[in-house]
């Protein structure tokens, strides 16, 4: 068993969580301002797996409230399937990220964030709420 690493992929910025191999400890990481759809963002991936034994990406895939994916669903599929053939090994999975926005902002405002300060992680935080209700769903493969 080895980390995972979750990511909420945005076209201007993505946000990254981390858990550790035996889920004891999840934390946001690194937010990163680049374009969803370039190299620089798997670049930018690449140095964070040089840091980390990850086996698993959790991405987070928008939905609509109707329970249907949402308009950048396909974005962020295309994405995964770019990050799948740079790292063949790595388990690529999709998580429902339906409000985790609100989660990571209502999160935020408890630890005492504001304004800019919460702008600049909201996007990691979101990715660890989505890696939070993951684990806590008992870690669940796609079909």
């Amino acid at each position: 068993m080895a980390s995972v690493l979750a990511i909420d992929h945005g076209t201007k910025k993505t946000g990254f969580a981390v858990a550790d191999p035996l889920r004891f400890a999840v934390h946001p990481i690194e937010q990163v301002t680049l374009p969803g759809e370039s190299d620089e963002l798997l670049a930018f991936i690449d140095g964070l797996m040089k840091e980390r034994d990850v086996d698993t990406f959790l991405i987070g895939l928008p939905f609509n409230m109707d329970g249907t994916e949402g308009g950048r669903a396909g974005d962020v599929r295309t994405f995964a399937d770019r990050l799948h053939k740079r790292f063949p090994k790595v388990e690529v999975l999709f998580w429902d990220e339906r409000l985790t926005t609100k989660a990571a902002e209502d999160l935020l405002r408890n630890e005492g964030y504001t304004g800019r300060q919460a702008k600049d992680v909201k996007d990691s935080w979101s990715a660890l709420v989505l890696l939070r209700d993951w684990i806590e769903s008992g870690e669940p493969r796609n079909p």
